[in-house]
Parts: structure tokens; sequence; C-alpha cells
């Protein structure tokens, strides 16, 4: 397995790598946490602590499906750590003094000003590196606290300041999804003293229903509830909050750990490219175990080999660049199709969404067998390519409208 320097500063703390099990089941208590950081992971953010002790449901979970996958989607009703607080902060100094080396980020949650300022000075007395404020859990049973403080910038910035207040360490403000801009809580945080922001936490979702008892699921003695939705669906939701304050003035400079749908490493190198320099992972844990990360490893080492960078950095936020508010997009050519004869297997999806779904461009000759383009219709779209099984259609013939010049294109 090739291995490059994948370690990078975050907050003024050094990662062996990027890599850390998010505030989650996957890292729980101590033993979770310590398999983690023998199997490669370059931090943990430890499961959610405060005084609030949990009392669960079960069953807890559910997942969204799609044709052969296992889950796309996946429902979660946890919420905070269902430990003692003095078990959770045993553990936290444990991991510090068997793991020296390791990034360990607490992870707090209070209903009060008093309580976040306590539970600040309290993993700092246990060893913590880091502190993540949760402001985004999408389930707790209580308004005080969770995705419902979230929302408000001014109890945000309040909290900060209290968990300033409790600690010096570097304080991260953990974000909710569940609001129309992201921005507007982030620079809260920051004036209450916040170091960095992470994104997403979950979103808040029904998955499914069950068609015969008419309940959401998962059923909890003949009820379900409203909770949150995390896993690979989750992804373009977080890269487009992250992208949002990445390109903000006032928030470019802030660090952000990247959270949200992260199974490989090319998703991985999406997050790094958006301008995350720390990322944190759990739902894929859930599904495959803390090994993934060894596969996140070797491939963003290669990755960095093959694009000739010396070092995680130089990555770091090369994408905002390219993406642009809608207006300015170049709307003075189509890209047609290009089929592949030698790949098409003749099963007629293309025809079938484009007929449908699309500008009846597809010709479909069911004697011959064969797949044209009519570019008289074609509006390049390219919904074909996407419906295709076997990826035998890709970007081909270049038109300039009327009136329009040819210039250089990127595809």
């Amino acid at each position: 397995m090739l291995k490059r320097d994948l370690s990078i500063d975050f907050c003024g703390v050094r990662f062996e790598n990027p890599f850390c099990l998010s505030s989650s089941p996957v890292g729980n208590c101590y033993e979770m946490c310590a398999k983690a950081y023998d199997t490669g992971w370059g931090g943990v953010v430890f499961k959610t602590i405060g005084f609030f002790i949990a009392d669960e449901v079960s069953p807890r979970f559910d997942n969204l499906e799609k044709e052969g996958t296992q889950f796309i989607g996946f429902k979660n009703m946890e919420q905070i750590a269902e430990h003692p607080l003095s078990e959770n902060l045993s553990a936290i100094k444990r991991l510090k003094k068997e793991y020296p080396n390791k990034v360990l980020i607490a992870s707090i949650m209070g209903s009060n000003e008093k309580e976040w300022e306590d539970l600040s000075k309290l993993v700092d007395e246990a060893g913590a590196d880091m502190i993540e404020c949760n402001f985004s859990c999408p389930q707790m049973t209580s308004h005080a606290m969770g995705s419902d403080v979230g929302q408000s910038p001014e109890l945000v910035e309040k909290y900060c300041k209290a968990v300033k207040r409790g600690s010096s360490l570097p304080v991260i403000a953990k974000m909710t999804p569940n609001i129309g801009s992201m921005n507007e809580v982030a620079k809260a945080a920051v004036r209450g003293g916040a170091d960095a922001i992470s994104a997403i936490n979950t979103v808040k979702s029904i998955t499914n229903i069950d068609l015969d008892k008419k309940i959401g699921m998962p059923i909890v003695n003949g009820k379900s509830s409203i909770s949150g939705y995390s896993g690979k669906a989750v992804k373009p939701i977080a890269l487009r909050f992250i992208q949002q304050m990445k390109t903000d003035p006032e928030l470019k400079d802030v660090p952000i750990s990247g959270i949200g749908g992260i199974e490989t490493w090319e998703d991985c190198a999406e997050f790094l490219l958006l301008g995350c320099t720390n990322l944190q992972v759990t739902t894929a844990i859930m599904q495959y175990g803390y090994r993934i990360v060894e596969d996140m490893i070797s491939g963003l080492s290669h990755y960095l080999e093959d694009n000739g960078y010396k070092s995680l950095s130089e990555m770091v936020g090369l994408a905002n660049k390219n993406i642009v508010p809608c207006e300015e997009l170049d709307r003075s050519y189509i890209v047609y199709p290009m089929i592949d004869d030698k790949k098409c297997v003749r099963c007629g999806r293309c025809y079938i969404s484009c007929y449908d779904g699309g500008h009846q461009a597809i010709v479909f000759d069911e004697k011959e067998r064969t797949v044209s383009v009519d570019k008289d219709k074609c509006v390049g779209c390219h919904l074909c390519a996407n419906v295709c099984p076997v990826h035998a259609i890709s970007k081909g013939e270049i038109k300039f409208k009327k009136g329009q010049k040819e210039h250089k294109i990127s595809l």
C-alpha cells in the first residue's frame, strides 16, 4: 500500500491523517475508540457527552435502499452518549494516556450556559485535545439542546462564549443542515470564539412508511418519529453547505471539518478540494467497519502521487474557484452525447428515459438493435449518460449556438 505523508494541521493541532470518527455510535466508549486508533484513524470525536443521560428507543435504525445497494441513506434515532458522565470522562483520560500521539476531540452538549462551561472544563481536565460543540443533533428529547439550538445564531454565539470561558482548547462548532443557510449561524459561532466549524450533522427525515401498519420506520411500540438521516445520500447536501461557507468572505479562513456521506477516498478528496482540512465518518463505518480507513489512506496517497502534490494541504480548496453562481455558467454551446457501440448492450434504458423524461432525441432501431442520437432534437442534457448501466455514453461533439463564437471549453 503506497503511503504518503497525509498529516495536516487543523486549528493548530497536527493530525497524522485527516480521518476521524465523528461523534456518534462508532466512538461510544474506550474499546471502540482504541480499536479505531489501532486501525489507523488519525483522530476520534468521542460520542457527545453531557449531564443529560440518554434513554434510547428500540429499534432505532432504518435505511433507504435502491436497487442492489445495501443502503444509500441511514436513519438513526440515537441521542447523545448513554453512559454516565464520569464514565465518559474516564474513557477520554485513558485514551489520551494510552494514545498520546492520536487526536481526541471531546464532543459536548449542554442545555444552558453553565452546563456548556462546566463540560468544557471537565473535558479539558480529562486531557482532550479539542472540543466540539454539538449544536445539531436532530432527535434530542429536549428543545434546549440539539438542532433547535443550532438554528439560533444568538444561542450558538452565547454557548460558544461559555465554552471558551471554561477552556482554552480549540473549539469546533458543529452545524445543523436543518436550516436554509448555515453561514449566519457559523458566523455567530466564530463571534462567540469558535476556532472552526464542522458540517454537516444529520438531516431531519422520515425514511420509509410501513404500508401495512401505516407507521413510519423504525416502529417503536406502534409509533415513529422524525430523526437524523445520514449516509452517502447526504453527501451532496454537505458539499453544498461547505462550499457556501468557504466562499463567504467572513468564513473563508475558518477551518472546516467535513462530515456527511464520506465512504471512499474519492469522497475524502472531494471534501478536501472544497476546503476541508479534517474529515469525519460515521455511517460508512457502521456499514463496513473501521478498516475502511486503510482504503482511504491508500487511495488518497495515490491521488497525491498522481497529481504531484507533496502534501495534503496543497489540494485543499482548489475546486471552489470553479463553482460559480448559475447565472455565470456558459450557455453558448451544446455537448452532444456520444454512444460507444462496442460497450452498448442495447437495453433501451437511454431511449426510454429520453423519450419519457427528456427530449425524444434517442433513436432506437428495434430491428437492428442500434442506438443513435437525433441532433435536431437533442439539447445536450445527458440524461441518457446518467441512466446507462454500462457507461457506454460519454461527451461528444460540441456545437455552438447561433451567433456564438467558439472558444476553449473545459469539460
